[in-house]
């Protein structure tokens, strides 16, 4: 696979832009020296995890890849933020308001946005944090397991500026049995920008 490789969408995965913006997006990530590697499953509904997430960094990296691929990726905010004038940005992006005053609560909410869309790739960072996560959190699993849709695998590759496709898991429904599943699939294919501040379940995962 060329160092220049950069994935076409399949038909069913929710897409956005034109392709005015596909091509200048796809050019600037090419031009900072990224690349993909693997192929996109033609999914209409997922979660979309993506890890390791170490430095803020990460998120110019992963839009830049994601307005480049014309992939609609919808994320969750708090609804004060839309009280704000952050209001028209945070749209832009794709981010829908929930209210998170209720783990349980959120939860259903987010699944029943997913249920009304016929299209929606929900984009979430399992470590919740940039520094130093102790534990990976289960809330991407849940919202998984809770709309009955199947989970798609990403990895940054600060060594090789590479972003990884890693694949489809589809849960079970025990999180602590699929946890160290999906961690597998996730050994040897990452490095991070700020090593130092690795989540404690991805530190010996690192590629050698």
């Amino acid at each position: 696979m060329s160092a220049s490789y950069f994935p076409v969408l399949p038909p069913h995965v929710p897409t956005r832009g034109s392709t005015l913006s596909k091509q200048f997006f796809r050019q600037l990530f090419l031009a900072q020296g990224w690349s993909f590697s693997g192929e996109f499953p033609d999914l209409p509904k997922a979660v979309a995890i993506i890890s390791p997430h170490t430095s803020n960094i990460d998120a110019w990296h992963g839009f830049t890849a994601l307005l480049g691929l014309g992939i609609q990726i919808t994320v969750f905010g708090k609804h004060t933020l839309f009280k704000t004038p952050l209001k028209p940005l945070l749209k832009w992006i794709g981010v829908i308001p929930v209210n998170r005053t209720s783990p349980h609560g959120l939860i259903k909410q987010i699944v029943q946005i997913i249920q009304a869309k016929e299209q929606i790739w929900v984009g979430m960072a399992p470590e919740g944090t940039r520094k130093s996560a102790t534990s990976i959190k289960s809330g991407f699993y849940r919202i998984a397991v809770a709309a009955n849709i199947p989970i798609v695998m990403f990895a940054f590759d600060y060594d090789q500026k590479t972003i990884r496709c890693l694949g489809v898991f589809y849960p079970s429904g025990d999180f602590s049995q699929d946890l160290p599943k999906i961690l597998a699939c996730y050994a040897g294919q990452f490095s991070a920008k700020n090593p130092e501040w690795l989540a404690k379940p991805l530190q010996t995962l690192v590629k050698k």
